[in-house]
Parts: structure tokens; C-alpha cells; sequence
């Protein structure tokens, strides 16, 4: 699995603003839907207003490059055009967590 966590940063609450239009216009579902996504969620930071936490996971590379080919991406390219958002991207591969670390999980 591949996590990319994309940081979307505005002014004046802009970077909210797009992760409620892309929630209430069903867009983030959308992508929810597509083949090989496996999370796709939205997160503020406790300690900047100006900034929205995406994670999106997805199944494998193939999955990811079919998701940036879609007309998914006009849609998502043109409302970061409308907020003027700006961002910062992290990606992870995910492994197996390591035995030794299961003790320090609470479930």
C-alpha cells in the first residue's frame, strides 16, 4: 500500500473551505470509490487553522497513475485554483509492523 499525506495550505480558512466542497460535492467520495483507494480522509491540525491533512492510500502504484490520468483531477486541480492552495507532500510505503513494536499498541 501507498500513503501520500498532502498538506493543503491557504489563508483565511481556504484550505477548510476546499475539504468541505470536496466533502459536500461528492467528489471526496468519488474518489473514495475508485479502484485500488483504500482511505482517503481529511484532518485539520490542532495547531494550524491554515492548514488540512489529506491521507490517501492506495492499493499499489498502477492504482495511483490511474487516479492522476482520470478527469478526477481537473476537478480537484480547479478547486485548489479557486482556494489558492499551496501544499507539501509526504509518501509512504507501508510494511508489516514489526513484532517488537506490538506491545507498545494498546487495542
Amino acid at each position: 500500500m501507498i500513503t501520500v499525506n498532502l498538506y493543503y495550505t491557504g489563508k483565511n480558512g481556504d484550505a477548510r473551505k476546499f475539504a468541505k466542497e470536496m466533502e459536500e460535492s461528492g467528489t471526496a467520495d468519488l474518489i473514495r470509490a475508485e479502484k485500488g483507494n483504500v482511505r482517503y480522509e481529511y484532518f485539520y491540525p490542532m495547531n494550524d487553522s491554515e492548514t488540512v491533512l489529506l491521507i490517501d492510500s492506495w492499493e499499489n502504484q498502477e492504482a495511483i497513475d490511474v487516479h492522476h490520468a482520470s478527469p478526477m483531477m481537473k476537478t480537484i486541480s480547479t478547486l485548489r485554483d479557486k482556494y489558492d492552495l499551496h501544499m507539501k507532500v509526504e509518501r509512504f510505503v507501508s510494511e508489516e509492523l514489526p513484532s517488537e513494536d506490538e506491545g507498545f499498541i494498546r487495542k
